[in-house]
């Protein structure tokens, strides 16, 4: 289908999710990259007065509000900022603080930060009566790069069938900012980072095998084992069979 088939059918979608679900709107996290931005509009299109864009900076690239506030404009999209800074650093404070591996420690705070954006997410969806939006594509659920109960705890996932070649095409139909599209693809999760850089490949390698099962042997077997490891990222909890 093209992208305007795709776009109308993902708009349905999202509405047929929420209000079939008892709900009245949509909230979800405005991070200045290019999927929330994708999943902002289709949200905006299916809930024109009932949806609510957040940007959650905690030590963010200012960059990134910068970019949320201009799709929030452009597209007539509810938005709100909401600083996370402090109430991460008080919590950090009554957290033990043990000696650990440097990386270890790193992701530990990172994913906390995810996971403070969540539980806010959700305050406002209780308040208001709305769904959680999350903006998690294809290329990065098949490999579980994600926060589990951070931006993976979400009520639906609209992009979720959508490699990240695909989001980009999409972004460009609906008009998102060029300089987010161009910008590289990043949480935000700490200075410099981005996806690539953390995945430790290319999303052009990722959607390829996914899409083709192609890739170098090297590639191939670093998706697989990505694949293996975090597949219980994409489940329910397990519960025993007895």
């Amino acid at each position: 289908m093209d992208d305007k088939q795709l776009t109308e059918k993902l708009v349905l979608w999202i509405r047929d999710k929420v209000t079939t679900a008892g709900c009245k709107g949509a909230v979800l996290g405005m991070s200045g990259g290019i999927d929330s931005a994708i999943v902002a509009v289709l949200c905006q299109r299916a809930f024109p007065q009932n949806t609510l864009g957040i940007n959650l900076p905690c030590y963010s690239n200012p960059e990134d509000q910068e970019h949320a506030k201009l799709v929030a404009v452009k597209f007539s999209i509810k938005y709100k900022f909401i600083e996370l800074a402090d109430i991460y650093d008080n919590f950090l404070k009554i957290l033990p603080q043990d000696k650990t591996a440097a990386d270890v420690d790193r992701m530990a705070k990172s994913n906390l930060k995810a996971r403070l954006r969540m539980l806010t997410l959700y305050y406002f969806a209780n308040r208001l009566k709305y769904m959680v939006v999350g903006s998690s594509n294809r290329s990065e659920l098949s490999i579980g790069y994600f926060t589990k109960y951070g931006d993976g705890g979400v009520d639906i996932m609209p992009i979720g069938n959508l490699v990240k070649r695909q989001v980009i095409q999409l972004a460009m139909y609906l008009g998102i900012p060029k300089e987010i599209i161009d910008k590289p693809p990043s949480a935000g999760l700490w200075p410099g980072q981005t996806d690539e850089g953390e995945m430790g490949l290319t999303y052009k390698e990722l959607d390829t095998f996914l899409t083709s099962g192609k890739a170098a042997t090297i590639i191939k077997d670093k998706i697989e084992s990505m694949m293996a490891n975090r597949r219980h990222k994409r489940m329910l909890p397990p519960v025993p069979d007895f």
